[in-house]
């Protein structure tokens, strides 16, 4: 797993501590709870996500920046709408495709330059994370 993606789940974890009103005292032994861990840094991708439905079901609501609807052509619009049904369900902005096309390609495209083969490819690749963590 990249850094990046490590990062941004501890950063919204450290959000979520700032909205649910958790001293470092309760942050520490929820994470204690979840994990077995007592400090975020320390955890997996999977124990990081643990953390977050458990703070999702104490009342924590990540606001996602969802961006604007990349334009594509007419006929690449139906794959387009089930990428943003995934987003959606998954509760991540549409800048997450930036890194997902970025691990797939080894370089930086927008998803207006993907042809179909990779626009399909991401669509999968959406799909599999939506089926390992259970929205499928």
């Amino acid at each position: 797993m990249s850094g990046w993606l490590m990062a941004n789940l501890i950063k919204v974890i450290h959000t979520g501590k700032k909205f649910l009103g958790w001293d470092d005292e309760t942050y520490r032994a929820v994470l204690a709870r979840v994990t077995g861990k007592r400090s975020a840094r320390d955890c997996s991708e999977s124990e990081l996500e643990s953390v977050l439905r458990y703070m999702r079901g104490q009342g924590f609501a990540p606001a996602a920046k969802t961006g604007r609807r990349p334009g594509v052509a007419v006929g690449r619009k139906a794959m387009l709408s089930k990428i943003e049904a995934l987003l959606a369900e998954a509760g991540r902005p549409w800048s997450y495709l930036d890194g997902v096309t970025e691990r797939m390609l080894g370089e930086k495209k927008p998803v207006e330059w993907l042809n179909d083969d990779q626009l399909r490819k991401v669509m999968q690749m959406l799909i599999v994370d939506a089926r390992r963590h259970g929205r499928l």
